[in-house]
Parts: structure tokens; sequence; C-alpha cells
């Protein structure tokens, strides 16, 4: 029979933003428990904690720094291959549902609707691998962007009317909490025209058509619970606003006037975190619905089933919202598997990387992940860092790496209005977390590096035991006791860096074969 592939995908979820986290994080997630009740892994981590990045990694299985996507900035070169080419090569039919975001091509000042065009350039897009393709930008993006969500909507007489809507909702990007511009206003139109839904929709047609003797994959991408916070009302009724002050803060900081969080800044906290709640239930709902069709259609049975993020979300914690930053709250995200006619294995707490997702998918289709992504000219492009944790899944091994990377530099518009310096301030470190940082996490352990510093200058680092600390709020780099790891976690970074160099890649087209000059 087919061996088929299903990639749910949400966009800014937090590891303990599902239910079978357990009950003190709010989440209600049925169906992804159902998937989870086979394995589920906790430290999985993002290789880089943006969009763009995380699942540009997801699909090549490199690290962003080798493939020219280390910010959300620039796209990603179609010369890299991806793990849905290899598939096509072996008779896959391949499906891109749902938010991609594998190229910024515009700057965030780019006018409302001047942006990229996903609905003509279409066929552009199937080059990364799919043969089917219905892609979201994003809640935001569609204010600026043309995309088949967007589509949908002029189709309908909406696209005006949704535009105003996110921008009304507070489409400006923030960093430090009182730069908190959601209002976490609800969904006011009809829920049938809401992104998840239209997009989960989407997939059910398609499935409902696919041949049966042909195996698939697709990718079912949500855009939520990412901003704008903006859950259906019905939804939202589902949660009481709960009001839980637990926000962490880190040794070490520093915030205007030694306050924590105003009770305004609270508040716009509290009423994002439901909004969350609400939109992580409804893609809940949408996963549901596409399990159902596999059970009625008989194709579940055949099929591999992986849930996870791109990245987290601070919510507040560190004094921080959105992402980019090295700490678990954006860093971690959830990754469950359910592995047909395999026992439950549960849940795994040895340290995943996202793109670990590639070679897993292609190791389960028969292929040799490094193989199937690798080319042999020019320099660096065999260099393939992901490894499969199918033998996790099998029950054959009990996890598959003994550290994590991940990197970033956090190069999003900084406002006219905004001090960087002020923000730096307020993240604590004496205002050296900067954002270019390098990370190395074990199942015990996080080593980080901050990499703005100046020539002559050491790199401001810091050390968290996990074990005595998981909520990574002691600094313990100075602490003689943590010498010896704190050493090898350096080696091991330096090792990542210096090993997955950038591929090189070519543009020339002139061919003096063309010419027959000998």
């Amino acid at each position: 029979m087919p061996k088929n592939i299903l990639l749910f995908m949400t966009d800014q979820q937090r590891a303990d933003q599902v239910g079978y986290a357990g009950h003190s994080c709010g989440a209600v997630t049925p169906n992804i428990d159902r998937i989870a009740a086979h394995a589920h892994f906790t430290a999985c981590q993002t290789t880089n904690p943006i969009c763009t990045p995380a699942r540009t990694s997801l699909i090549t299985g490199r690290y962003s720094r080798q493939i020219g996507t280390l910010t959300m900035a620039g796209d990603l070169f179609p010369q890299i291959p991806t793990f849905m080419q290899a598939l096509q090569k072996i008779g896959y039919i391949t499906y891109g549902i749902g938010k991609f975001h594998y190229l910024q091509t515009y700057p965030w000042s780019t006018p409302r609707g001047c942006g990229m065009d996903p609905v003509a350039g279409v066929e552009e897009m199937k080059h990364f691998g799919y043969d089917f393709i219905w892609e979201t930008a994003g809640k935001q993006q569609v204010v600026g962007n043309y995309c088949f969500y967007g589509d949908y909507l002029h189709k309908k007489g909406l696209l005006t009317a949704v535009r105003d809507f996110f921008v009304e909702c507070g489409g400006r990007n923030g960093d430090t909490a009182d730069h908190n511009y959601d209002k976490a206003l609800p969904w006011p139109f009809d829920e049938e025209d809401y992104i998840d839904v239209v997009t989960g929709r989407v997939a059910r047609e398609q499935l409902e058509q696919h041949p049966a003797d042909k195996p698939f994959y697709m990718k079912v991408s949500f855009c939520g619970p990412h901003k704008p916070y903006d859950a259906p009302q019905r939804y939202l009724d589902m949660f009481p606003m709960e009001r839980e002050d637990d926000f962490l803060l880190p040794e070490g900081q520093v915030l205007t006037e030694g306050q924590v969080l105003t009770e305004e800044e609270k508040e716009a906290l509290y009423r994002q975190r439901r909004s969350a709640k609400a939109m992580i239930r409804l893609i809940d709902d949408q996963i549901g619905l596409i399990l159902e069709l596999l059970e009625r259609r008989d194709l579940l049975k055949d099929t591999l089933i992986l849930f996870v993020s791109d990245h987290g979300d601070m919510l507040g914690d560190h004094y921080l919202i959105q992402k980019g930053v090295p700490w678990r709250q954006a860093l971690n995200v959830p990754l469950a598997a359910w592995l047909p006619g395999a026992k439950p294995v549960g849940k795994r707490t040895g340290p995943v990387e996202i793109h670990d997702i590639a070679a897993t998918i292609l190791d389960y289709a028969g292929l040799d992940p490094v193989e199937a992504l690798s080319r042999s000219w020019p320099a660096y492009n065999d260099r393939i860092p992901c490894r499969s944790f199918l033998p996790v899944l099998e029950g054959r091994a009990e996890s598959h790496r003994d550290f994590a990377y991940s990197e970033s530099d956090f190069t999003e518009e900084r406002h006219a209005d905004t001090v960087f310096s002020e923000v730096l301030r307020k993240r604590g470190g004496d205002g050296r977390r900067a954002n270019a940082w390098r990370t190395v996490v074990t199942e015990n352990s996080k080593y980080i590096r901050y990499l703005d510093y100046q020539l002559g200058e050491t790199p401001y680092e810091e050390f968290y035991d996990l074990t005595l600390d998981p909520m990574e709020t002691v600094n313990r780099i100075d602490d003689p006791a943590y010498g010896a790891q704190i050493r090898q976690a350096r080696l091991r970074m330096d090792y990542v860096v210096d090993h997955y160099p950038a591929a090189q890649l070519t543009w020339a087209t002139a061919c003096a074969a063309d010419r027959n000059l000998i």
C-alpha cells in the first residue's frame, strides 16, 4: 500500500500550548493529542525562531545559516533541494496547503497590496516540490500580499474589509511588553471565511479527490495562533478570561521604573493568551475533520502523521512578546507523530531539531536523507545536518541527538518611535542580549552566545541548568561547577558553525558548448 505522509503545521505555537503538555497550560487539543498518543517530543527545538528561517530549514534539512535565510528577509534560493522534490521523484503526489513563507521578497514598508502574488507565481512556487499549491501569505501578510486566501476573499467581496480588520487589530510587530500593539479583537466575519477554516476545507477537498493507489505528501499549514489574535467569538467563548500573573522574568532583568508589567500590559497579554488558546482549539477541530476523512477513505492506516509549529511565542515572559529570542517559549515547539502499524512509544525528552522532520519523512519513504537532499556541485551542498527520528518512532531508539543547535538574527523592522538600546536594556543581561545569537541545548542545559560584540571584546554568554532551573532564570556562566559543561557546549557550537557553511550557488547561464567552437 502507498506510504502516505501528512504534515500538520501551525504558526507561532509554544510547546506548552497543547493538551498533552498538561492541564496547567489550558489548551484543549483532543485531535493533536490523538496524534501525540503514539509519540511526542518535549524538547523539539526550532533551528531558528522566526517564520521564514524555520520553514526553509524544515523543508531543506539544513540550518538557516547554510541556505541564506538567517533572518526574515529575502527568499529561499530555488537551487537548494527540498524533501518534497525527492518525494516527487519516487512517485509521490505532493500538496502544499496553507502558509509557506519561503519568500520574503519585499521590505516591511511595502505599500498595502503591493507585495507578493503567490497566485500569479504559483508555477514558480511548484519548483520547490509541489504538484498542488494553495498558499496563504499569513494573516498580517494578506494585507500586503495577494495569496490564494486573498483571492478567496476577493471573490467573496471581503478582501478590503478583512485587510481593514487586520490593520485595526494592530498590524505593527512589537518586541517588549510595552510595545504590544495587538488588540485581540474577535473575528467579525463568518466563521467559514476564517483563514484556518478555509485552509482545512481546501485540504479536505484535495484529500477527497486524491487517488487511493498513489502515495501522497500533504502539508496543511495553519496561520494560527500567530498574531493578530483574532479567534472567532464561538471559540473565545470556550475559554474563560484567565488573569494569572505568572509571567517569567530572568535574573538580571531591568525594567522601566523597576516595574515588571503594568496592569494594562497584563490585560493585553491575558486577552492574547485567551485568543491563542481559542485559535489552537479551532485548528484542532480542523485537524479532527481531516483525520475523519482519512478514516472514511481508509487512508489513515497507511499515513504517517506529524504535527509541529515553526516557533513559539513569548506572550509576555521575560517581558517579551513575539519571537526571535533564545528562550524556551520562542525556541521550543510541539512535535507529535503517529506512525501507522507501530506500537506507541509515548513521551520522549531527548533533543530534536525541527529540520529532522525532513530526514524522518524521507526515511519513512525509503530514501536516504543525505543523498536525497545533497548536490554534488558546487561546494558545501552535501552538508546535511538533519537526522531521522524514525528509529525513535519505531521503538528502536530512545533518542537520536545529544544536543540541538539554533541560531537567529532578528532584523525585522524597528519603528521610528522605538529606541533599540532601550529594548536591549529591558531584556536584561546589562543590555547585551542582542538580536544575533547562537545556542546549544541538551536535555539538561542551555548555552547561549550573543554575537553583537566588538573586535577584542568577549561575547556575552549565558548557561542554564535546565534540571534545576527549567524556566531559565539563573545564568550560571560564571559558576565554576559548570565549567566542564560550558566548555563542551562551546566546542559543540563551534563544531556546527565550522562544519555547516553556506552552500555555494550558481547563476551563470552562458555555455561554451552552445557556440560549437570546438
